[in-house]
């Protein structure tokens, strides 16, 4: 087992979660396209354009070995995704809501295929940047933050236009997001042994200080942190503050450790 925990395999999903968004997208009116989303300066119309962007690119980069322009001169990998996220939506603008669906069922296969091809335990395309940065990810941890991404991309959605659902199809998306855990401890150094539990709905994480570094795993507990699940993954998608990710969780022990903790971000910082 690596400092990732136990693999997950959320491949066979990808198929759910996107038919219950075309379900969504084909349901809604020219004027719910329009409304505005927790993301800064962008409507519906814009994060499905997104989910656009998203498909197209893990495919152009991860199946056909195109990574476009790259990076400018002295942009950080936040700085680059959000211009080149910003750029395509402001282009797709000119995509009716009609071909955006459309393309989106079409790539989608597409990139589901390309998941089934891969060897889970083989070093991932793309690093998460938010579970570690000086040890390679594993594949199986990179296809499931695209599954986080695209879940909650579709609840950012659901949230706008009034609609929830998909909430039956969450458990993999908490599970990836606990994975975080040890990258939000990184700062705190801890006799070996230490650790930090996680409590999400009825499941629990925990984290170690094992070998000079947190790393998911069980020890000695020192500190807890719990939420429910809509508290957890809001907190770590930056839906909510960190301040309101603490005033809706019960943490006890190390104070220290469950600050940390509450830092938990499974997005690009």
């Amino acid at each position: 087992m690596t400092i990732f925990g136990d693999p997950i395999d959320v491949r066979h999903l990808f198929p759910t979660e996107r038919r219950r968004l075309l379900d969504l997208l084909e349901g809604l009116s020219p004027a719910e396209w329009t409304r505005p989303t927790v993301c800064p300066g962008w409507t519906v119309h814009d994060i499905a354009t997104h989910i656009l962007h998203d498909y197209g690119r893990r495919l152009s980069g991860s199946r056909d070995g195109h990574h476009g322009s790259g990076f400018r001169a002295g942009e950080t990998l936040p700085v680059f995704l959000a211009r080149v996220n910003d750029e395509f939506v402001q282009a797709a603008r000119s995509f009716s809501p009609a071909v955006v669906t459309d393309l989106i069922r079409h790539l989608g296969v597409q990139l589901d295929a390309h998941w089934t091809r891969q060897d889970l335990d083989a070093p991932a395309d793309l690093d998460v940047s938010w579970a570690a940065t000086d040890v390679p990810s594993p594949a199986w941890l990179d296809i499931a933050r695209e599954y986080t991404e695209f879940w909650v991309h579709q609840q950012q959605i659901r949230d706008a236009v009034a609609r929830p659902g998909a909430h039956d199809l969450i458990a993999p998306v908490i599970d990836t997001y606990a994975r975080a855990l040890p990258f939000a401890l990184r700062d705190q150094v801890r006799p070996e042994g230490t650790s930090v539990v996680l409590k999400v709905g009825e499941r629990e994480w925990s984290a170690v200080w094992h070998d000079d570094r947190w790393r998911m795993g069980a020890g000695n507990p020192a500190a807890e942190v719990t939420m429910d699940q809509d508290a957890f993954w809001r907190l770590a998608s930056r839906g909510i503050t960190v301040e309101e990710g603490r005033r809706r969780a019960t943490m006890t022990g190390d104070p220290e450790l469950t600050a940390a903790a509450t830092t938990l971000l499974a997005v690009i910082a």
